[in-house]
């Protein structure tokens, strides 16, 4: 080897075991960078998409200080509006992960926003999934929606919690005043969380609090029925949705004739609407909050067996 090509090699050593001068304190940062990606649909409404989304996103961000917190979308409706609209540029939650796992991270957290765990939160699990399968980040983890767990085999109550939360934000009432909570709803199969929401007010004895829902079951036609059964003349309505978007000051609260206030007011009730996503109510900021600390724990890690079960045997 020449003198040359010898002085070249030890540049290249210098440069790279003392030039550099990296710590194992700043080699254990880029190793073990952490981050939290927030998750909703979205809102073109600025005002609540502040006190919701971005509030709950702040919340987790003041709990979680060594996370870095970021947002984003699943609809794309939504981001390609609120681009050519406002300028403003939302990531899908596939571009938010490609940027963490660009910049380095090594473990994510991805708690999604949305009430029960439908259409847009199987979207998000799919992302996720595939994701952990690439082996790109050393961990990634899923968080739970509002609406999941209903108390059984060692889990947690969500609905319990969700309702204690709601409680804060409910108006007293009289025998001849309702509550009308109005939910999103659909054909997925997680529409059935409206039911067991419906069922689980009964066993906390708000016997005149009822769930109807914008799209799925229980219907605003049944919402109806039981308002004349119980022979109510009051309905407060509040939107059982993480924003006061469009759902809530469109299809629950609008001026139209066809809105669900109009409709009630039209077949003789007194309504009053309550124009507040649930993203508002510490409660509920609270219950995200508590879903990510469990992701980031695996206390519900679909893969590990709960204790109290049998083992499951092996046949060859």
């Amino acid at each position: 080897m020449n003198r040359k090509k010898i002085c070249v090699l030890v540049g290249v050593l210098m440069f790279c075991f003392g030039m550099v001068n990296i710590t194992p304190e700043a080699q254990a940062a880029q190793a073990d960078k952490k981050a939290i990606l927030v998750v909703s649909f979205g809102t073109t409404f600025a005002d609540t998409r502040a006190v919701t989304t971005d509030a709950v996103a702040d919340k987790i961000k003041e709990v979680f200080p060594e996370y870095e917190v970021r947002q984003a979308f699943t609809s794309r409706i939504i981001i390609k509006k609120l681009m050519e609209r406002d300028g403003l540029n939302f990531d899908t939650e596939k571009q938010a992960l490609e940027k963490l796992k660009d910049e380095g991270y090594s473990e994510v957290v991805v708690q999604p926003l949305h009430i029960e765990a439908g259409d847009e939160y199987e979207k998000v699990s799919k992302v996720v999934e595939e994701y952990k399968e690439s082996g790109v980040f050393d961990k990634i983890v899923l968080g739970r929606p509002i609406l999941y767990f209903m108390g059984q085999e060692a889990r947690p109550d969500d609905y319990a919690a969700a309702i204690d939360a709601l409680k804060s934000q409910l108006p007293s009432i009289n025998k001849d005043q309702a509550i009308a909570i109005m939910g999103h709803g659909g054909a997925h199969p997680s529409n059935a969380a409206y039911g067991t929401l419906q069922l689980k007010l009964q066993d906390a004895k708000m016997d005149n609090v009822f769930v109807f829902t914008v799209e799925g079951y229980p219907s605003f036609e049944q919402l109806v029925e039981k308002l004349k059964a119980n022979s109510i003349k009051k309905v407060y309505m509040l939107p059982f949705l993480l924003v006061a978007g469009s759902h809530a000051n469109n299809d629950m609260a609008g001026a139209d004739k066809e809105s669900f206030k109009s409709r009630l007011e039209a077949a003789g009730f007194q309504v009053e609407a309550y124009m507040h996503g649930l993203g508002e109510n510490a409660g509920i900021q609270n219950i995200y909050v508590q879903h990510v600390r469990d992701a980031i724990d695996g206390a519900y890690d679909k893969s590990k067996r709960a204790k109290d079960r049998p083992v499951i045997p092996v046949i060859e």
